[in-house]
């Protein structure tokens, strides 16, 4: 009869599973599923930042027409551009380039302003990135006002159907939206010298976006137009594209939607990577 060893008897120690794909998708479910809590804190935060002041979000939407339309006339001026046309097209691009700017460096430091509540609330990482889009899908609509203005004044020369692809383009957007400050959240915590890092960077993507100019501007010449293709390097021309081009009346190419929406593909398969590997350390890095 053979005898146990208390080594044997040892039941072997419980295998963590807080670094698994299941986790991280279960952390945006959960996040998801806290519709209340994030909604509620957006909110709060665009009461907070403009508390006592009368016109409040608005001031936003404000500087955003301001520059919009002093750039309109100064190109007009310089460029003898035509001003139906670039209006809008002004407008739309800082609109939704604000959005995109603040998905990046706001998400930077996602989870390193909301130290306090990682370490006191038990709630979701998605649950702070749920909240930041959120916070700027409420601005981005705040400006919207400025896009009604102008398309009233300087209307498209064709109302289409095609104009609704905004729609779901602006969704793609928002989803992207949450990918990229999750991911640059994760990062910037561990290394904090990513935040400054993409602060300088998005600087210079916004002169290298056709944001205040356009591939209009540039002379219709063979080597012009190669020059020109270097924009396609630059993925956020792609993004502001498929949500402008329908927004302002002009053709919509399908190339750029199949960018972006692989771009999205792998944005989000390097998000769930990382927060496999280091969803379950931000709290000690905050």
């Amino acid at each position: 009869m053979s005898v146990q060893s208390p080594a044997d008897a040892t039941p072997a120690p419980p295998v963590s599973d807080s670094r698994t794909f299941k986790r991280a998708l279960q952390d945006l479910s959960a996040g998801f599923g806290h519709r209340e809590l994030w909604l509620e804190l957006g909110w709060q935060d665009i009461k907070q930042r403009y508390r006592r002041s009368v016109i409040g979000p608005f001031w936003i939407t404000i500087a955003t027409g301001v520059m919009a339309t002093a750039l309109g006339f100064l190109w007009s001026v310089l460029l003898g551009a035509n001003m139906r046309a670039l209006f809008p097209q002004l407008t739309v691009g800082f609109i939704m380039w604000g959005f995109i700017q603040s998905s990046i460096l706001d998400g930077a430091e996602v989870f390193i302003k909301n130290e306090g509540l990682i370490k006191q609330l038990p709630a979701p990482l998605s649950v702070h990135v749920y909240r930041l889009v959120w916070r700027n899908v409420l601005f981005l609509l705040h400006n919207v006002v400025i896009y009604v203005v102008v398309i009233l004044l300087f209307p498209p020369r064709h109302w289409t159907m095609s104009m609704l692809l905004a729609l779901p383009a602006f969704g793609l957007l928002i989803v992207n939206a949450a990918w990229v400050a999750m991911f640059f959240g994760i990062l910037a915590t561990r290394f904090r010298d990513i935040a400054p890092l993409l602060t300088a960077l998005t600087q210079l993507l916004f002169y290298a976006t056709p944001v205040v100019w356009s591939l209009d501007t540039i002379p219709k010449s063979h080597h012009s137009a190669e020059r020109a293709r270097i924009v396609e390097i630059n993925p956020l021309y792609h993004y502001l594209e498929i949500v402008r081009a329908p927004m302002i009346g002009k053709e919509q190419h399908l190339y750029h939607w199949l960018i972006v929406i692989a771009c999205t593909a792998v944005g989000w398969a390097a998000t769930l990577l990382l927060m496999k590997k280091y969803r379950s350390r931000v709290a000690y890095w905050v």
